[in-house]
Formats: C-alpha cells, structure tokens, sequence
C-alpha cells in the first residue's frame, strides 16, 4: 500500500507540473501579437478620425457669406461645444481601450 501511495502521489505532482507547464506555454503564446495589431490598428483609426473631425471643425468654424456676425458667433459657440464632446469621446474611447488590451 505504501509503494501505491508513493505512485499516485508522484504522477499526481507530473500531472500538475505538465498542466503548469502547458499553461505557462499557452499564455505566452503569439495572440498578444494579434492583440497589439489590434491596438495598433485601433489607435490608427482613432488617429485618421481625430484628423477628420478637426476638418471638418476647421470648415464649421469659418464663416459663411450669408451670415451676420451675431449668427456666425453662435454657431461658432455651438461648434466649439460639439467639438469638445466629439474629442472628449475619442479621448475617452482611447483610454478605454488601453484599460482593455492590458486584461
């Protein structure tokens, strides 16, 4: 009984020494590459629409031929505020997926 022990207690320590192992394997395996090409094409997106938004605010923000000056400073005003909100959510999609890919 003593030598049947020994065995099922020596192969019980194998065993979870390979399911260590293979684990540590699986876990440093190339799907954090596939990860970082994600985040990197992410934040080149992320990029190409902050270039795309400033446009288009640079265009909103130019005065038009048929517009008093009161008009065109309140347009302005509201276009200020919309362009805040747009890259506060950009900013905040950012930080976001930082907080993300780091799981």
């Amino acid at each position: 009984m003593n030598k049947l022990a020994k065995k099922v207690i020596v192969y019980s320590l194998v065993g979870i020494m390979q399911f260590g192992f293979g684990a540590s394997v699986i876990e440093a395996s190339p799907r954090d590459h596939h990860d970082w090409q994600a985040h990197h094409r992410y934040d080149k997106d992320r990029e190409q629409r902050i270039r795309e938004e400033n446009r288009r605010h640079e265009r909103e923000m130019r005065r038009r031929h048929h517009e008093s000056e009161r008009e065109w400073r309140e347009r302005q005003q509201r276009e200020k505020e919309h362009h805040e909100e747009i890259m506060r959510t950009l900013g905040g999609l950012a930080i976001l997926g930082i907080i993300l890919s780091n799981n």
